[in-house]
């Protein structure tokens, strides 16, 4: 395969396995792949963020075309044999653990903010040391309150004169929205009551989104089941289900059904799994929105996420906010180079910060109050990659959902549903 990628080379300005690989080969004895040594592709597997852009919009040589080429399944393979040669990482492995490490910090919410915060001089050294987490690396913060408890707390009246009213939905909440930006999810939660959607909150597990990018396969595998076991009965009584980060969403659609080709309760919740942008496009085009929204004052910028553009939909975001009157977007369809914590890793951080800069610069360039992604670490991404081309960081805007955008031109009041993590 590497021989193809060598003699095609369309995907050169995506993510750095490219370059690394077509430098590798080019600077050999021969110019060619038969004088590598197969202990240097490490180098190049290690660049794979699994983006799966190069399958999705450049390779030539997908399937059906009988060279069958998948680059980032196949980097993939190559990392689950690592793994199960005991390879990973210490940290990397602790890094992964998303449900335990978010239940630890809940508590010390303040000081875990405080303690990752970068350009904390005391902290974040230590982290790059111990962890291998570059200093500068915007990480994700925590909250006290995690979104479950808080949808508990904050029961909604739903719309029953919505067109779409009947409609029932699960939110899987992901571990992301949960311990670190439950603001997503409540927005989610105003706009779907508005619009007659009856809602349940439910989290079993991550998706192991983390330990598919270590190739542990088997921990994936266990959480889709667990997952699956608690989700597929809702379906069964006629709910939808809602992924609220497009990475998840694409896990459930898409890798779990790969990985658990024979488990049919895995391709139930497949089947029925939609992204939150699609799931909203989806009750204008077939019952009709709920009438109330008003424009936004100065437009967006919108990142359409690459995990989003992989789960083969369309460019659902951008036709969300399309939704709202007077829209001005101007959207972004590139790679941001963060890759989900490959991004924050000492050894790819400035990397990832290359990837994204004309992410970063058309961002900065299009001038715009609003940036917006619906992958949350690439909005953060973006904006520090902003804020190193200028010297005017204060001006940088705050990322944002589509979705709480959705909301506040709903003129749902952001006071009902932001959540903003305290810092010691």
């Amino acid at each position: 395969m590497f021989d193809i990628c060598h003699t095609c080379r369309r995907c050169f300005n995506l993510c750095d396995s490219f370059p690394r690989l077509f430098d590798l080969i080019d600077e050999s004895d021969t110019g060619e792949l038969d004088s590598v040594d197969s202990v240097d592709f490490k180098h190049v597997i290690n660049a794979c963020a699994l983006c799966n852009m190069c399958y999705m919009t450049k390779c030539p040589y997908v399937p059906p075309h009988e060279f069958n080429i998948d680059f980032p399944k196949l980097m993939l393979r190559y990392r689950a044999v690592q793994h199960r040669a005991g390879e990973t990482g210490w940290a990397q492995a602790q890094l992964a653990q998303t449900d335990r490490n978010g239940k630890l910090a809940r508590p010390v919410a303040p000081l875990a903010n405080w303690a990752s915060r970068e350009g904390n001089g005391l902290t974040r050294p230590l982290l790059e040391a111990a962890a291998g987490v570059h200093r500068e690396a915007v990480l994700p913060r925590f909250h006290g309150k995690t979104f479950t408890a808080r949808a508990a707390e904050q029961p909604l009246e739903i719309n029953r004169d919505a067109p779409a009213h009947g409609r029932k939905a699960v939110l899987y909440a992901t571990c992301f929205v949960n311990y670190n930006n439950p603001s997503i999810g409540l927005a989610t939660r105003a706009v779907l009551a508005k619009n007659g959607v009856e809602t349940e909150i439910h989290y079993p597990t991550c998706c192991g989104m983390p330990q598919l990018e270590h190739g542990d396969l088997e921990a994936v595998a266990a959480r889709a089941r667990k997952v699956a076991d608690a989700l597929v009965p809702w379906i069964d009584k006629g709910y939808d289900i809602i992924a609220l980060v497009p990475s998840c969403a694409l896990m459930l659609k898409i890798e779990w059904p790969l990985i658990l080709p024979d488990d049919g309760a895995i391709a139930k919740l497949a089947a029925a799994t939609r992204d939150i942008a699609e799931y909203v496009v989806d009750i204008d085009r077939k019952e009709g929105l709920t009438p109330g929204l008003a424009a936004i004052d100065g437009g967006v910028t919108l990142h359409l996420a690459c995990h989003a553009r992989a789960q083969n939909i369309g460019p659902k975001a951008r036709d969300l906010l399309a939704l709202i009157p007077d829209a001005d977007i101007e959207v972004i369809e590139r790679c941001s180079g963060h890759g989900g914590s490959w991004g924050f890793m000492a050894d790819n951080f400035e990397i990832a910060l290359k990837v994204g800069k004309p992410v970063a610069r058309s961002a900065a360039q299009s001038n715009k109050p609003y940036i917006a992604s619906e992958c949350p670490l690439s909005a953060s991404h973006i904006i520090q990659g902003m804020d190193k081309l200028s010297e005017q960081a204060a001006q940088t805007p705050a990322p944002i959902h589509p979705i709480e955008l959705f909301a506040m031109a709903y003129g749902i009041d952001p006071k009902e549903w932001p959540c903003q993590p305290s810092v010691k």
